[in-house]
């Protein structure tokens, strides 16, 4: 019988403070606990937010004796597209979803990433400051006036994935910071996405909506999903836990054969 290949989940954006990497830990995480080997790759290693997430809650379980699900995780340090295809070709063998969390910035390891993506995801701010990566408006009407470089780059980037294997790049974009009354900005940016997605082919579902509690989670490495590790559970982690569970779910990511395994941390040497 011949393994599935791991689907291959991107998260790629070029702006900063996105909630990027916060994303991408808490999908692995949700996934590593429904019974996938999850493998996740941080290719900035600068920052290191990805990979500091996951070793903080390595070092959590460690100190509290806790059996916490895990993904595997380590961080892209080559100076080659040949290197990362080749450690990325050392992750993924065995997993069954792979994730990567690219630099805020324009990085050509991101771009290259991201034409092997199954799911490409790209996390905004609900602000027209973040809708300016994809697109244009008009500064009075607020319809879209063009796609922007970053869209158009996309577009190329599924274009060489379609021609490569004769596969789709599903791309999604992932509203952050939602406001949870609907102010007349929210509405407008909501209408731009919708008009943008029409003309360069990307879906548009809600994402994480409170920062703070995220933020707090960070240096113990817990997640939403940790709910008898996080003490008394406020409103608002409530609601927050129910924004991620429907963000997941607005993925719709194909089923994956789960093969029990060790689902202890492995971290990168």
């Amino acid at each position: 019988m011949t393994a599935q290949a791991p689907h291959r989940i991107i998260f790629a954006n070029e702006k900063g403070g996105t909630g990027k990497s916060t994303c991408a830990v808490h999908f692995a995480v949700a996934l590593a606990a429904q019974g996938y080997r999850v493998a996740g790759l941080d290719m900035d290693p600068r920052q290191r937010t990805f990979y500091r997430y996951l070793e903080n809650r390595v070092e959590t379980a460690r100190r509290r004796g806790l059996d916490l699900p895990m993904p595997r995780f380590e961080v892209f340090q080559g100076s080659t597209l040949e290197e990362l295809d080749a450690h990325v070709a050392s992750m993924v063998d065995g997993a069954d979803y792979f994730i990567a969390d690219t630099p805020g910035r324009d990085d050509m390891f991101a771009r290259h990433i991201a034409t092997t993506a199954d799911t490409l995801i790209t996390p905004m701010n609900d602000s027209f400051i973040d809708f300016d990566l994809i697109g244009q408006v008009h500064p009075e009407t607020f319809q879209v006036t063009r796609p922007s470089f970053y869209s158009e780059l996309i577009w190329d980037t599924r274009k060489t994935r379609a021609k490569n294997d004769g596969r789709q790049v599903d791309w999604i974009v992932l509203r952050n910071r939602l406001q949870h009354i609907e102010a007349k900005n929210m509405v407008r940016v909501g209408e731009a996405l919708q008009q943008l997605s029409r003309r360069v082919g990307f879906r548009v579902i809600p994402g994480l909506g409170e920062r703070v509690i995220y933020r707090e989670l960070f240096p113990a490495g817990l997640t939403l999903l940790d709910k008898d590790h996080l003490g008394g559970m406020g409103m608002g982690h409530v609601v927050a836990r129910q924004e991620l569970r429907e963000a997941m779910a607005g993925l719709n990511l194909p089923e994956r054969d789960k093969i029990a395994g060790d689902r202890d941390a492995v971290r990168a040497s």
